[in-house]
């Protein structure tokens, strides 16, 4: 049985979309947690300094040292509350691709995990990042194919033209 879902794509590709869709979805409750979440969950200070993470002018993101050991505790901790039983949708951004996916792996061992690629044009996430307005402009160029490089998926989803809603569906398919 299905008890994590992670979905991985650079920003603007639609995942919190499909997330609130699939916890429509589901039959069960879904906690839904992600990279924002945690960012968002940061003192400023780590935010805005070369230990923790910065958003470039260009859309670039870079993380330091701080950022990473706080990413740790919240992976570990995420994974817990899965091992504890709960149910939950991951929404992340794997910036380091095939890394950030075994730091995941390693933290899930054990727990039956659905992972899923959602795909976006970059072109299109562009468009979508500039009708946000809470993004900085260039992320979802910068990291429309980066994060799926050496990921491997049971499923991919596109968004470019699929909505949210039938991505969800494709998804709650393969939840078991």
């Amino acid at each position: 049985m299905t008890q994590v879902i992670v979905l991985n794509g650079g920003s603007s590709s639609g995942k919190s979309g499909i997330v609130r869709c699939l916890q429509a979805v589901l039959p069960d409750p879904w906690l839904a947690l992600g990279t924002d979440v945690l960012v968002e969950a940061m003192p400023a200070s780590l935010r805005t300094s070369d230990s923790g993470i910065e958003f470039a002018p260009d859309g670039q993101v870079v993380v330091g040292p701080e950022f990473r050991a706080v990413e740790a505790a919240w992976i570990e901790g995420v994974a817990a509350m899965a091992h504890a039983g709960a149910r939950v949708i991951v929404d992340e951004v794997f910036l380091g691709g095939a890394d950030s996916q075994q730091r995941w792996q390693k933290a899930l061992g054990g727990l039956w995990v659905l992972w899923v690629g959602v795909r976006c044009d970059g072109a299109v996430a562009a468009g979508r990042e500039v009708a946000r307005g809470d993004r900085v402009i260039g992320m979802a160029a910068s990291q429309a194919d980066i994060v799926h490089e050496g990921v491997a998926y049971d499923l991919e989803v596109d968004t470019t033209r699929t909505e949210s809603m039938e991505c969800a569906h494709i998804i709650a398919a393969r939840v078991s």
